[in-house]
């Protein structure tokens, strides 16, 4: 197809750099100065860099958390640019307007939007390179362009005349830019859609990953923090002298989220820590306790909230058929990453530098900027690996952290938190409360669905902008007002819990929550109604639409109706996040009456898979993140604080405790979708589908391991 690129997205930066070959998109912000166009005056805004050895560099401004994104957007630059992948290394971006995502407005990494938003931009990027580099030689052979045509990093001549792509480099400069480029079709792929090892794999093998609990800075101390157990009170004084006696601990300084502790290395700062006395005033969470959030919640669901969708009449509906009600909750939920929060600042008078595992490398940098009174270009951030993220380290409250206390020390700190910290100071996944009634008519078909739901809102905290003016969190709405099935007569609303918990983006979010109550009730109506659970969805659904094409394929993939063993059951759901669609059979048994999950079948529509191995790998990476939530996970709340605090009562899934896994892909022409969290929506429903199946008990409330007790 052909892809007309704006003066904004146009290739604009040509420049021999070293001996190499650079070009970039600019997606420069408006109100930022425009990157030069010639080869003196080059930006730093590059998105390749092509080497005289014939090796590219792929600049990226996301970072890897695990989930292939280092690998995957290369790839699509690599498909375009017909460079054999092998070639291909990557690198990340400084954090600079340059390198600003089209879609964040910044350098963020965040709900599966790495490909979808900057894999045009570097689909493009390839694409006009490589149109370059084929004028180049068409110029130099006296040919047309057209006559011309490219194989893994050579172009080829009508003639059968070839040229690498490194000898074309000077020629190509001195090109002008073209204003479109030809993007390849899924049938001229030679990359997208195939298996490719990925980029990071070696130093994650060899050790030589930095992880940001591996940096070391000359001069740094470590530094542990000591927080209020009440979210949100705040320190009124503290005794440090004790503290200062145990060896190794430099200084004790408050800063804003509580008392830190310097030392010379983690065990003195933790120890330390035990020994300080502080006395704090109480916040807004004093007396809050999870049986008051939750008795706020089903009172409130039991009177209309602020609606989200209104189609039909859907409160006559529900007069004129069968109908059923319920009552779904799901729980708060932790991130748990496997990697403690941690960061490492050097705060100087005329800087600052950070070194830290984030997804928020813009609001880090503006973080560091107000805090440490200094411009923001003066804040280097350099990104690690992370070890873990679901959306944890899209927050910038342990880089504070690290800021605060390199400021008041004068030297470089690096903040640690114990799981203990990051247990009861999460921004957490908020529960929810839902009241759902359905209405069935005499044939079984569903012909009236009403939900409300109470929730606490993640936008009223990081985005109140978001907020409309009827005091709606437009996002609660997800996985409840966008249900792929045909309903003539559905109302949903919204209620905001008043607690002034935290809570955040957890990995799927939103729908993370809302899907097990939509899909189990879902499940309660065909059983109701007397119909198969497949058939009862497929009813429907419209034709040739992905969310069809994925419950029909993974029905067909489970040999859905077909006998299983004694005692076994299948459960099946439907789901979504953001343009991706999933399909799931839960296969489950329960000897003893402890639940057994034996299989896990999945049917994803994401669009063009662009790496098939780690699409394999990220499905089963959401599930098993979703399996530890679903059967155990919960945190409560007693006086306002966490009760959960470390992973012996936040136990989490571990490899003997692992079912087999079934990831089936469609392949698809549709633009690329993420695929980090597609696996996450389906799973609980799925599971406790399956056990209604097995034992006729309907689980309306999670973790399994409470509604099961």
């Amino acid at each position: 197809m052909t892809d007309t690129l704006s003066r904004k997205d146009a290739l604009r930066i040509f420049a021999v750099a070293g001996a190499g070959f650079s070009l970039g998109l600019d997606i420069t912000m408006p109100g930022t100065p425009a990157a030069a166009a010639t080869a003196t005056d080059f930006s730093p805004l590059v998105w390749l860099k092509m080497h005289p050895n014939g090796k590219t560099t792929v600049v990226l401004n996301h970072i890897e958390m695990g989930q292939g994104t280092t690998t995957g957007l290369p790839m699509m630059l690599a498909d375009e640019l017909d460079i054999p992948f092998s070639t291909v290394s990557f690198e990340l971006c400084p954090v600079a307007p340059a390198y600003y995502s089209p879609f964040w407005h910044g350098i963020f990494t965040a709900g599966s939007k790495s490909t979808p938003t900057m894999g045009p931009v570097m689909r493009k990027a390839g694409a006009t390179a490589r149109a370059m580099l084929v004028s180049a030689g068409a110029q130099a052979w006296n040919v047309d362009p057209k006559a011309c045509s490219t194989s893994n990093g050579f172009v080829i001549g009508p003639a059968g005349q070839r040229a690498a792509y490194p000898t074309l480099f000077a020629a190509a400069l001195a090109l002008p830019v073209p204003t479109d480029v030809v993007l390849k079709t899924p049938d001229q792929y030679k990359i997208m859609g195939t298996r490719q090892r990925r980029l990071d794999i070696v130093p994650k093998t060899n050790g030589t990953a930095m992880y940001g609990m591996d940096v070391r800075v000359p001069g740094m101390k470590y530094a542990s923090i000591e927080k209020p157990l009440q979210i949100g009170a705040t320190v009124t004084s503290f005794d440090a002298s004790a503290a200062l006696k145990f060896p190794g601990v430099r200084k004790v300084v408050k800063v804003s989220s509580g008392v830190a502790v310097i030392a010379d290395n983690t065990y003195a700062a933790f120890h330390g820590r035990t020994l300080l006395k502080v006395a704090y005033a109480p916040g807004p969470n004093a007396g809050l306790s999870t049986d008051t959030i939750y008795a706020e919640g089903r009172s409130l669901v039991q009177k209309p909230g602020i609606a989200m969708k209104n189609t039909g009449d859907t409160e006559a509906a529900l007069q004129s058929g069968k109908t059923v009600t319920a009552l779904y909750e799901t729980p708060y939920l932790a991130h748990a990453t496997m990697e403690p929060m941690n960061a490492t600042a050097d705060v100087r008078a005329d800087g600052v530098t950070l070194w830290l595992p984030t997804q928020a490398q813009t609001p880090t940098q503006s973080m560091a900027a107000e805090i440490a009174g200094v411009p923001l270009e003066k804040v280097i951030v350099h990104t690690t690996y992370l070890g873990g993220g679901f959306g944890r380290r899209g927050e910038v409250d342990f880089a504070q952290d690290a800021v605060e206390v390199s400021k008041a020390a004068g030297i470089p700190i690096k903040v640690v938190w114990t799981r203990e910290d990051d247990m009861r100071n999460d921004p957490y996944r908020g529960g929810t409360i839902n009241a759902l009634a359905g209405s069935l008519a005499p044939d079984g078909t569903l012909v009236a669905l009403k939900q409300v739901m109470a929730s606490s809102s993640i936008n009223a905290r990081t985005s109140p902008a978001r907020i409309t003016k009827e005091g709606l969190d437009p996002d609660a709405a997800r996985g409840i007002a966008d249900l792929p099935y045909a309903i003539p007569n559905q109302l949903s609303s919204w209620h905001k819990l008043s607690s002034a918990i935290w809570v955040g983006h957890w990995r799927a979010p939103y729908y993370n929550a809302s899907t097990f109550p939509t899909e189990s009730f879902i499940d309660e109506l065909a059983h109701a109604a007397g119909k198969d659970p497949v058939a009862f969805r497929l009813a429907m659904l419209e034709p040739n639409q992905p969310p069809r094409g994925v419950l029909e394929r993974v029905a067909k993939l489970a040999n859905w109706g077909s006998p299983l063993p004694a005692g076994h059951a299948h459960g099946v759901a439907l789901g979504q996040y953001d343009g991706a669609w999933v399909a799931m059979v839960a296969e489950v048994s329960m000897p003893g009456g402890k639940l057994a999950v034996h299989k896990l079948t999945t049917s994803v529509d994401v669009g063009q898979p662009v790496n098939i191995d780690t699409l394999e790998q990220q499905v089963p990476s959401a599930i098993i993140y979703a399996l530890s939530a679903t059967l155990s996970g919960k945190i409560t709340f007693k006086d306002g604080g966490a009760v959960q605090k470390n992973f012996p009562d936040y136990p989490v899934v571990h490899m003997n405790g692992s079912p087999e896994f079934v990831v089936d892909i469609v392949r698809t022409a549709r633009p690329s979708t993420g695929a980090g969290e597609i696996g996450v929506p389906t799973l609980a429903p799925a599971i406790t589908n399956a056990i209604f199946a097995l034992t006729g008990k309907r689980i309306r409330s999670l973790p399994i391991s409470d509604a099961l007790a």
